[in-house]
């Protein structure tokens, strides 16, 4: 058997067969390209093409979506255009620099298609296909609808890199690639909430409500959540809907319960926390729809906007969660997020004095300087068997995760914990409460410890202190006890489809 002759004499210097290869392909899916005549690629492609220049195309997008005022959007526009920095950033500082490839001839590309100015950064790989793959992308992830409408869009404009003769088909792959890449990337760094659903249990038996009937429903029209709960009657037509100022929030659920299968509440956390405690008392199921400005448990519950909570209640699906409680003396309160003492009660009530002059989260911002700039000494309490100094004492229904850079979020709402987190009392309330921040729910550190329980007990709790709950504020002294109460209460929440 004999070895046929390689004749390495007529091969020129840097000939690479591979790579000649694949641009003699890419040229001929260029000439493709540019010859081809389908309706738009004329007019509607290259009109595309400069739009997207420096991302002015996504900016708009984005800006429709935050204009639809659903959580869930909102986060697709964010998701998109921090995937789209990343893109660039990327196809900037690595790509371009790595394969100094020149664009294209323009030669065969008719006059019309052809883009007035043309890029003087290397062809490999595409920056308008990386950050249209990149917004589209991260729209998907967030939000998989908006992700179906966007990505035609992002697909155009990266065809049109290709119909214009800006770039090889080669370079817009690459550039839709590493979008992609950046998309996941972000993900990464702060995941979806469709990554960190809830489990769907314990399971109750409810009502099905096919169009509301038996759903009262109290909306606080102080929330600016009269809009959601009217939406919610457009979608259930047959649910009662009562609106009313946050004075007559209490005695409207008292009344709401007294003739409801299904008691309603639609506000923030403490509008929430107050229909909690009467559906406990009445027995009944509780049907959340956020109305405020942070939203926590409804979110931790799975329910973001009318539409999860109206296919909960069609479907009859509902989980039983656990309610935090605490008692100081006589007195006695339910909260469903978290209960503090120390700073925070102080920041809360600071806020609250703000935010009907300023807004919700500048009055926060202002609140947390005015209140770590103050000269103040550490709560004296003893926990665990030790007095000690703390700066806060933080008491989570339920157990707090941070996946990524994301904030924490509870991933059960029936897992039988309070998840428990101490600042320790030193000169620098600022640096230790930002490194407890910042560190997470680590187990020991000098400034901070934190535990998961089931009960707590501090006692020689100094009079006057504050306690937060549920963004609510109390005072408190003596022996304060928190606890859990295990499956109390029985919530909508959209099993299947999240």
């Amino acid at each position: 058997m004999t070895t046929p002759d390689l004749d390495l004499t007529t091969r020129k210097p840097g000939h690479h067969p591979l790579r000649d290869r694949a641009l003699a392909w890419d040229r001929r899916l260029l000439g493709a390209a540019t010859s081809g005549h389908w309706p738009g690629a004329d007019s509607v492609l290259p009109r595309l093409s400069r739009g997207a220049d420096h991302g002015v195309l996504w900016c708009a997008a984005a800006a429709a979506l935050a204009a639809s005022r659903t959580p869930r959007a909102r986060r697709a526009a964010s998701r998109g255009l921090a995937s789209l920095g990343l893109a660039s950033l990327a196809v900037r500082t690595l790509g371009k620099r790595s394969v100094r490839r020149p664009g294209p001839a323009l030669a065969p590309v008719p006059l019309l298609r052809r883009v007035p100015r043309r890029p003087i950064t290397t062809s490999f790989p595409s920056g308008h296909a990386a950050s249209a793959a990149a917004f589209a992308a991260g729209v998907a992830l967030e939000s998989p609808a908006w992700g179906a409408v966007v990505t035609p869009v992002a697909a155009s404009v990266a065809l049109s890199r290709v119909s214009t003769g800006e770039h090889f088909p080669s370079d817009v792959l690459a550039g839709a690639a590493l979008g992609v890449g950046a998309a996941f990337a972000v993900r990464g760094l702060v995941p979806t909430r469709g990554q960190a659903t809830p489990p769907a249990r314990p399971r109750a038996e409810v009502p099905a409500l096919l169009e509301g009937e038996g759903l009262v429903l109290v909306a606080n029209t102080a929330s600016g959540s009269a809009e959601r709960a009217r939406a919610l009657r457009d979608a259930l037509p047959r649910a009662e809907i009562v609106e009313c100022p946050p004075e007559d929030v209490p005695a409207e659920l008292e009344k709401a319960a007294s003739r409801a299968r299904v008691l309603g509440v639609c506000g923030g956390d403490g509008t929430v926390n107050t229909a909690a405690r009467v559906a406990l008392r009445s027995g009944l199921p509780l049907a959340v729809l956020p109305g405020g400005t942070l939203n926590h448990f409804a979110y931790d519950l799975g329910v973001e906007d009318v539409r999860d909570l109206a296919r909960a209640l069609r479907q009859g699906d509902a989980v039983r969660v656990d309610v935090g409680r605490y008692s100081c003396g006589g007195e006695q309160g339910l909260f469903l997020n978290t209960c503090s003492v120390g700073v925070y009660p102080e920041l809360v009530r600071e806020r609250e004095r703000w935010s009907h002059r300023i807004g919700g989260w500048p009055a926060g911002v202002l609140a947390a300087l005015r209140v770590l700039r103050a000269d103040r000494h550490p709560l004296e309490a003893e926990f665990q068997g030790r007095t000690r100094p703390l700066w806060l004492l933080f008491a989570g229904n339920g157990t707090y995760h941070r996946m990524g850079l994301a904030s924490g979020r509870r991933l059960d709402l029936a897992d039988g914990q309070l998840d428990v987190r101490v600042v320790h009392g030193g000169r620098r309330p600022a640096a230790r409460l930002l490194a407890a921040a910042l560190a997470g729910p680590l187990t020991r550190s000098p400034a901070h410890a934190a535990v998961q329980v089931g009960r707590l007990r501090l006692d020689h709790v100094a009079p006057g202190t504050l306690l937060a709950y549920d963004g609510e504020v109390t005072e408190v002294e003596g022996r304060v006890e928190l606890e859990k109460l295990p499956e109390a209460l029985t919530v909508y929440r959209p099993i299947t489809g999240y």
